[in-house]
């Protein structure tokens, strides 16, 4: 029903505020661009943009145009590339933390592979401490992973405090040494959970121990402890402990996209791209 010319024009006039700057983008006259807006709200039957002589501004059904207009235009690109062999025929080897795992890579990988269709993603899941260490060996080509404390590499996507997590009938006294779920072996929330105990001077003891985070999560559903994680692992039967429990505030933790070199390439770069572009949206849980 739309055509994708009078749409990439409508889009340049929202993207611009303006129809002769909307023509200079795509390179076509002031008057093309109005033309193709009146077209396409014709075929709309609504108005668009409302107009004045200093701005234009969308229409509550103009707004409600733009997401789709972006949805067709970006689709009508991808099949183009698709059927020109443009689409890069590649694999990409990612290693990704596991609070991703069970939380919103789903949704990662389905944005990406929407626009690189092409593309072979192989997936190395595990702890940050581990990813990094087979991106260092070559063995894996990007990661997202939480920012080791001596490490100053990546790109910031996702920055928060951690929380102390427990079943919700778990009860803790102020008092109490804390029973702590960590995993078996280093692992950056861990020690920092630690240090953060140590330095409050509340006493603690390793209540259970696993080497995934699913083991991590069943011990803690289990009420046999605690364990500090990122606010993503809310979700089901985790809650986060209330102050009365009088455990110490945790420090932020940092999620970065980190890459074998500074300047990433081909699939590590769409795909490091693919995950900015979506932003908070996906460590939130907002609209995509």
């Amino acid at each position: 029903m739309f055509d994708v010319v009078l749409l990439r024009s409508f889009l340049a006039v929202v993207e611009t505020g303006h129809f002769t700057a909307a023509g200079r983008a795509l390179n076509v006259s002031q008057s093309t661009i109005s033309q193709h807006i009146r077209r396409l709200e014709r075929a709309a039957g609504r108005e668009l943009l409302a107009r004045d002589t200093h701005a234009v501004a969308l229409t509550a059904d103009g707004n409600v145009m733009a997401g789709y207009a972006r949805e067709i235009v970006g689709a009508s690109q991808s099949a183009a590339d698709y059927f020109a062999d443009a689409a890069p025929r590649t694999r990409i080897r990612f290693g990704v933390s596991e609070d991703f795992v069970l939380t919103c890579l789903p949704d990662i990988l389905r944005c990406f592979m929407a626009s690189n269709p092409l593309v072979s993603v192989d997936l190395t899941m595990g702890l940050s401490n581990t990813l990094y260490q087979r991106l260092d060996s070559g063995r894996v080509d990007l990661i997202l992973a939480k920012r080791r404390a001596d490490d100053e590499r990546g790109l910031t996507v996702w920055r928060e405090p951690l929380a102390w997590m427990a079943h919700p009938e778990f009860a803790l006294a102020t008092d109490a040494p804390a029973p702590l779920v960590l995993y078996s072996s280093a692992s950056i929330t861990g020690g920092m959970a630690l240090e953060a105990l140590n330095r409050a001077g509340r006493a603690w003891f390793v209540a259970s121990s696993s080497d995934t985070l699913g083991g991590l999560r069943a011990a803690v559903l289990a009420g046999l402890g605690v364990t500090a994680q990122s606010r993503l692992l809310l979700q089901g039967d985790l809650v986060e402990l209330p102050a009365e429990a009088g455990l110490p505030v945790l420090g932020e933790i940092e999620f970065v996209l980190v890459g074998r070199s500074t300047r990433l390439q081909g699939a590590a770069a769409a795909l490091a791209q693919s995950i900015q572009d979506k932003g908070s949206r996906i460590w939130t849980g907002g609209p995509r």
